[in-house]
């Protein structure tokens, strides 16, 4: 499955990849473009990150379907553990719940080592299915 990346996600050079084991993870490289504080990340690139990886999750639960859903977020909450350093920057995201109108979802990101996260993102979504013809 594609996943095309919104405008912001391709300007700061965000990218979609298969982990080893098929999980989806999103990737934030460093540059000047995200930089917040010398030497480190912006908090706002890496909630947008994080957003992005749940949102995602969102796509990979249902899979190869025939039906548009739409995903729209209600709420999005980051917390951030440690500051983000000079390096590139992987996401991903779980859903926790799934139903007919709403998900829930909790992605991680982080850098050099996965057990270490950076920040951690709670969203809930609405989800928007085409009307039966």
């Amino acid at each position: 499955m594609k996943y095309p990346l919104p405008p912001y996600a391709e300007y700061l050079g965000m990218r979609a990849r298969r982990a080893s084991n098929q999980e989806l993870q999103f990737i934030l490289p460093f540059s000047d473009l995200v930089l917040g504080r010398p030497g480190y990340l912006h908090g706002g690139a890496i909630a947008g990150l994080l957003e992005l990886a749940a949102i995602g999750a969102i796509y990979e639960a249902f899979g190869e379907v025939e039906e548009k859903i739409i995903v729209k977020p209600i709420n999005l909450t980051v917390t951030f553990m440690r500051g983000g350093t000079n390096q590139d920057t992987s996401a991903a995201g779980r859903v926790t719940r799934i139903g007919t109108r709403v998900a829930n979802v909790e992605a991680h990101a982080w850098q050099d080592d996965r057990s270490r996260p950076i920040a951690s993102a709670q969203l809930t979504a609405r989800l928007r299915r085409p009307k039966p013809a």
